[in-house]
């Protein structure tokens, strides 16, 4: 199953384990227990720390255990783990083989500490991009605490499973048996939900952080972009955002960044936050900047408010939030939002398998969402407000060969109807004639642009009608000091490499800023 080149990767990894690990499998007759058992003996092949036992002592097949012998530390999985998910297979395989995790030992002791025991369940698709950074998490805390136990399930794979917990999104998250949380999350996230007083702890900590030169709010391209030229220069730089990686963490493919001919969202965002932590930059993440106050004069400080109280000062302020999902606006959207409601065809979309759903959105996003959506499902309808799409031509050409899609022009969305449970279709508005149509699917993925996360700094900056900060070529806003880079301003051009370029500018522009404020001034 695993080419040449993964099989000798893996194999380096592999020697980094310190104890005996043994795969415990629960099998059927199916052909995806087949496929497991086929996985599961080519890694054992390549450690002899490594043994294969089918054990069929769980009631998900297929499904497996990675144990070690005589301890009760344990991870599952319910899935074939390939795809996104191999990645934490890996990783499992090393923690539960006694090799250290890649965290502080303040969150070691904090998972430690927990008190109570926790049953996890993570609903995951093998094409999801976020989900693997929440299987991750959790494996990592049932290595660590053995009271706290996580089993990561297919949800294509065990679709009565998943029909009855109602999950139309992932990942999903269950916690002894109740829903605990949904989308993507970080393992400090997942700690502070479980411990009430980490956020505190947080907000304290980073209260008593010394005032920045630059302090970057944001951590997608344009914001690691700043944050590592501003500390080039020799300046206390520090970051304050919710996620490493921003929206690159939600795309599947790249393939027009110069020099990289391809390469997918999360390794991306790996790949900023290492060439980051090769600098003093101090990355505050899990951080939601709520509120701005502008320093009275030039030069003195700005102070930026936390979700959770706590305040940070920097002489200059660098704004990178980027941008999110627009939602369509119309009544049931956001009741049915993981309901039906999606934002993100790769992740969703093999929850949906063969049954009929539509695409809002006739752009690159919403066609290349139709195409790969196509191979899924039943039948996709893509609903478009214009009398034309707006995708390439070659997307076009791609779609219009699908014989399970149907285009629809001059579509206005009117509403998302459902049953209180889930989605049951919507309606829409003929914009030429007037005439309001019902279309009956069970999945409406809206693909409609970006919205940026600009809400926070109204009456502080200036924007513009659509919220986006207006910058001058320098990546100067309209108060002194503070700069801003990315898919969050008036850059025309929302792509990972012009996000980098603005968020480099910002930061020069920031660093002769500051050398101008604090240059002597003539008698």
């Amino acid at each position: 199953m695993l080419d040449p080149a993964l099989t000798k990767q893996l194999a380096q990894h592999l020697e980094l384990l310190r104890q005996p690990v043994e795969l415990v499998a629960s099998l059927d007759d199916s052909a995806k227990s087949a496929q497991l058992m086929e996985l599961l003996t080519e890694v054992a092949a390549l450690s002899e720390k490594i043994t294969v036992v089918r054990r069929d002592d769980d009631e998900r097949r297929p499904s497996f255990a990675i144990v070690r012998p005589g301890t009760d530390i344990s991870v599952r999985f319910a899935c074939v783990p390939l795809g996104h998910e191999l990645t934490s297979f890996v990783l499992a395989l090393l923690q539960v083989g006694g090799h250290p995790p890649a965290v502080s030992e303040e969150v070691i002791e904090q998972i430690r500490r927990l008190d109570g025991d926790y049953e996890f369940v993570t609903y995951l698709s093998l094409s999801c991009q976020n989900c693997p950074e929440v299987v991750q998490a959790l494996n990592l805390m049932s290595v660590v605490n053995p009271r706290i136990k996580h089993v990561a399930v297919d949800g294509a794979l065990f679709k009565d499973e998943v029909e009855a917990r109602g999950v139309l999104a992932v990942p999903s998250v269950f916690l002894n048996g109740e829903h605990f949380e949904q989308g993507r999350m970080t393992l400090e996230q997942i700690l502070s939900k479980l411990d009430s007083g980490a956020a505190q702890r947080a907000a304290q900590e980073i209260g008593n952080k010394e005032p920045f030169d630059v302090l970057v709010v944001g951590a997608g391209p344009a914001g690691v972009s700043s944050a590592i030229y501003a500390a080039r220069k020799s300046v206390r730089t520090g970051v304050a955002a919710g996620r490493i990686g921003g929206q690159v963490l939600d795309t599947m493919a790249i393939e027009n960044f110069i020099s990289v001919p391809y390469t997918e969202g999360p390794k991306f965002a790996a790949a900023l936050e290492q060439h980051a932590s090769d600098y003093e930059i101090d990355i505050m993440d899990s951080q939601q900047a709520v509120r701005l106050e502008p320093a009275t004069q030039p030069g003195d400080l700005h102070t930026l408010v936390l979700e959770n109280d706590a305040t940070l000062k920097g002489r200059t302020i660098i704004l990178a939030t980027g941008a999110r999902w627009r939602p369509i606006g119309v009544p049931g959207e956001q009741e049915y939002r993981n309901k039906g409601v999606t934002y993100c065809p790769h992740c969703d979309g093999p929850l949906f398998r063969g049954k009929p759903v539509a695409v809002i959105g006739g752009g690159n996003s919403g066609v290349e969402a139709a195409i790969d959506l196509a191979g899924i499902v039943s039948h996709v309808t893509l609903l478009e407000l214009g009398d034309t799409l707006r995708a390439d031509e070659v997307l076009q050409r791609k779609l219009r060969s699908l014989t399970n899609v149907d285009i629809v022009l001059n579509a206005k969305t009117t509403e998302v109807l459902g049953d209180g449970t889930s989605v049951t279709g919507l309606t829409y508005t003929d914009t030429e004639t007037g005439e309001s149509r019902r279309l009956d699917v069970q999945g409406v993925f809206v693909q409609i642009g970006l919205l940026p996360n600009t809400e926070w700094l109204e009456g502080v900056v200036e924007l513009t009608k659509h919220k986006e900060i207006v910058v001058d070529e320098r990546g100067a806003t309209s108060v002194p000091g503070v700069f801003a880079a990315g898919d969050c301003t008036t850059e025309p051009y929302k792509q990972i490499v012009t996000a980098m370029g603005s968020g480099a500018t910002a930061a020069l522009s920031a660093f002769d800023y500051l050398v101008r404020t604090s240059a002597p001034t003539d008698d």
